[in-house]
């Protein structure tokens, strides 16, 4: 007949089992992911990863953590990565070192062992991360091939020169084309409003009196004051006295800007054929400036 097995054994067994799963939770572990072994350069990154699962209630030695630098040194370590996962129970590294050495030859070197320290409730622990080979090779041969065109550095080969000959004188022809080009739509476009410009009344005048002197004998001066009596009649349209002066700047607004100028030439002309009024000094100076401001008002630039 088989015999059953007492409640008590397998209490007991169910016991022993949950002690030795919490025996195995409070040991630290680590794991690590190496990187391959070979096949770096000067200049490239090699990647590592440590994993230690922390039992709970344990502490990081924050100083025995892996600091970046390592200057002078074929590994430097540049960048370290943490995380802390499973609410404090898995403390992952990321490892990212630089390769700084240019060996002649295939050479290798150690990535550096690591000690993390662990305080418990009652004692301090280290786990250990072993030290990783890397193989390092040279960028280029210590001797370079004997084979001709190997050896030492050897200098540029000089570009290929090409004619440009034809492609000069197609330039050249454009070049004349578009000069004769802009020059007929200069005489067709600013050609005819240059010539009006300077024919307009004011402008005919301006050519006549800009040589005036500042004090003018008699004769000049009558002639200067009769030059400029033509160009405004010609710009009114009519014989222009003081009364029509209104109108006229009406029409043409233009000329506001110099309506008591010209009221004061309408009178010093009155006095000068019908008063024999004196003259006063530098009139020359002044009818000059009064006839270039009737001038730029014509062109609109007042």
């Amino acid at each position: 007949m088989k015999k059953t097995l007492h409640p008590l054994w397998a209490v007991g067994l169910a016991l022993a089992a949950t002690l030795a799963q919490a025996a195995s939770d409070a040991v630290l572990r680590v794991e690590s992911s190496e990187p391959r072994a070979y096949g770096y350069r000067v200049g490239d990154h090699v990647q590592r990863q440590v994993v230690v699962h922390v039992p709970e209630g344990w502490r990081l030695d924050e100083a025995t953590l892996p600091r970046p630098g390592g200057r002078g040194q074929a590994l430097e370590l540049r960048q370290v990565a943490r995380r802390t996962v499973e609410g404090g129970r898995r403390l992952e590294l990321d490892l990212d070192y630089q390769v700084f050495l240019a060996p002649a030859n295939v050479r290798t070197v150690e990535i550096a062992p690591l000690r993390l320290r662990f305080a418990g409730a009652s004692r301090i622990e280290e786990v250990l991360v072993e030290a990783w080979p890397v193989t390092i090779s040279p960028l280029v041969p210590v001797q370079a091939p004997t084979r001709r065109g190997y050896g030492e550095l050897q200098p540029d080969k000089p570009p290929p020169l090409i004619d440009t000959s034809e492609a000069r004188r197609r330039l050249e022809v454009f070049a004349a084309v578009a000069a004769l080009l802009l020059a007929w739509l200069a005489v067709v476009h600013l050609g005819p409003p240059w010539a009006a410009a300077r024919n307009r009344p004011f402008g005919v005048a301006w050519r006549r009196l800009r040589g005036l002197a500042a004090n003018p004998a008699e004769a000049p001066w009558r002639e200067a004051c009769v030059q400029l009596h033509e160009a405004l009649n010609r710009s009114a349209g009519e014989v222009l006295f003081e009364r029509g002066l209104e109108a006229f700047v009406a029409r043409q607004p233009a000329f506001a800007a110099v309506r008591d100028d010209l009221a004061r030439f309408l009178q010093m002309s009155r006095a000068e054929f019908f008063g024999g009024a004196a003259r006063q000094p530098d009139d020359g100076a002044w009818l000059r400036a009064l006839c270039r401001r009737c001038r730029d008002a014509e062109r609109g630039i007042a």
